[in-house]
């Protein structure tokens, strides 16, 4: 059956990146870590929730602290650490619906409105892959677009293309996902006080994070 668009959020997982490393933070699991008296997976589960369906956590450690809170859990399906796609990839593989969106744990102010902004964007071009865009200003001043590559809708019949990807050696997402039908999903600055897409990859960086909570 070819995709319906744009996806309701009755057609869309939610699915929460938290089964890094964490090796520029010495090793912690990250999304365990305090923000704001909440761990940060679960303030991740709390926004992305009213946004889909259902709510999954891909995490590879602590597996009983994040089913604490209320969600399935799953760690990767691929046998050595990849990174980033191999969630995807663990994702799209365990998807009840028909698109997962992707969100990282450390990124505690991701819009409410990501998934209807991202689902919006696929209609006029009918791509299998939606990914975040958001401005920052360059070293010059200026104000550019950036990538945020970890922010993604994407259609589950994408799983055998991802397999391949990360079996041939891949593993930067937008290499991977520049070869499917994608589209760019620009998000503006707007009023905010923090940084719609600023996350911590540091202890430095969650220091910083919370001051603007």
């Amino acid at each position: 059956m070819s995709p319906h668009f744009p996806p309701t959020k009755h057609d869309i997982t939610g699915w929460v990146l938290a089964g890094g490393q964490g090796s520029r933070m010495g090793g912690v699991d990250k999304g365990l870590l305090t923000f704001q008296g909440q761990t940060l997976a679960a303030r991740a589960i709390e926004r992305l929730q009213p946004q889909v369906a259902s709510v999954m956590v891909n995490a590879n450690r602590h597996l009983d602290q994040y089913a604490s809170l209320g969600v399935q859990v799953v760690p990767d399906t691929t046998e050595n650490h990849q990174g980033p796609l191999a969630g995807f990839l663990t994702g799209l593989q365990h998807c009840p619906t028909d698109w997962l969106v992707t969100v990282p744990c450390d990124t505690p102010f991701f819009p409410l409105d990501l998934v209807s902004q991202l689902a919006v964007s696929l209609v006029e071009t009918n791509a299998l892959v939606a990914m975040a865009q958001a401005q920052e200003t360059d070293t010059n001043g200026q104000r550019i677009w950036r990538w945020q590559p970890v922010f993604c809708l994407m259609h589950r019949q994408l799983a055998s293309s991802l397999h391949k990807h990360l079996q041939s050696g891949g593993s930067k997402i937008r290499e991977w996902a520049t070869q499917q039908p994608m589209v760019a999903c620009r998000f503006e600055d707007g009023l905010a006080t923090a940084p719609a897409f600023a996350n911590a990859n540091t202890a430095d960086e969650l220091r910083r994070l919370q001051l603007l909570a």
